[in-house]
């Protein structure tokens, strides 16, 4: 099922339910600049077998409204969006994971909306003060590969489709890490569907330019009493260890559990284990 979400007078979300309506409602929480097609089906299919499954593209992805340079925004605006989407799928309470951008989202979703969660899941990310979301006063935590950097310096570069999409490849390939082999093809086609779904080839990178206020919030996450997963990625370029454990030792409900072999990508080699302690941590 899909349905539109209205979370400003300028922007309206795209979203899509699967599973059966009745069983336990989960939100899955895309990082920054990526769209809900981002998400694997596998992973969606695997997950909507014990749950109601909604996905949905962020401001400025997708069939989203692409708005950003007329009507900025922060990021932190986007843990909003996500109740939104929660609210307009006639949900009161949902387990939410997110993953990259997500995770600092599903981070402040437990600070400010703990009464709409049943649980938490944050991977690939930072914690609120920390990485990218951190400010002057960030712990000494590990940057990301410098490979990264140097590509992230052509992120809005103009291209044509075919050369975006060797771009996007190649982003993948140094997100997935140097572990788990790099199947160009798989992402490939993954990035040719979010293409398709979005009617563009176009990257406005609006998330990186938003507003990075009202992040710098990890000594709050003390407080939070929402069961809260961490799946530790080790070979994760833009977060690597021990960005996972720094989170999970702010956060007093958190357990950790290591996905052997995975970086900040979601090639087919991770989903079967990723799964396993997503449905593990929601069952409980």
């Amino acid at each position: 099922m899909e349905f539109q979400v209205d979370v400003t007078p300028s922007y309206r979300l795209w979203a899509r339910a699967v599973g059966a309506p009745d069983a336990p409602p989960l939100l899955l929480v895309m990082g920054a600049n990526a769209s809900g097609p981002t998400w694997p089906a596998a992973l969606v299919d695997r997950l909507a077998d014990r749950h109601r499954v909604i996905v949905y593209d962020h401001r400025d992805t997708g069939r989203s409204t692409w708005a950003f340079d007329e009507h900025p925004y922060r990021v932190a605006d986007l843990a909003g969006d996500a109740v939104a989407v929660l609210d307009a799928a006639g949900v009161d309470r949902a387990h939410v994971v997110g993953m990259s951008m997500g995770g600092v989202l599903v981070q402040l979703l437990a600070l400010d909306h703990a009464d709409r969660l049943l649980s938490a899941t944050a991977f690939c990310t930072s914690a609120l003060g920390a990485g990218l979301a951190g400010g002057e006063e960030a712990p000494p935590l590990p940057a990301p590969d410098p490979r990264l950097l140097r590509l992230w310096e052509h992120f809005t570069d103009e291209r044509d489709r075919e050369a975006e999409l060797d771009w996007r490849v190649e982003h993948w390939r140094i997100l997935n890490g140097d572990v788990i082999p790099f199947d160009a093809a798989e992402f490939r086609a993954m990035e040719e569907n979010c293409v398709d779904h979005a009617g563009t080839h176009r990257n406005p990178a609006a998330h990186a330019r938003a507003g990075q206020d009202g992040l710098d919030r990890g000594a709050e996450l003390a407080g939070v009493r929402v069961p809260f997963l961490v799946v530790e990625a080790p070979e994760d370029p833009i977060n690597p260890p021990p960005h996972a454990a720094h989170l999970a030792g702010l956060i007093p409900t958190a357990t950790l559990v290591t996905v052997p072999g995975m970086g900040h990508a979601l090639p087919s080699a991770v989903l079967a284990p990723l799964a396993t302690a997503l449905l593990a941590h929601t069952s409980r």
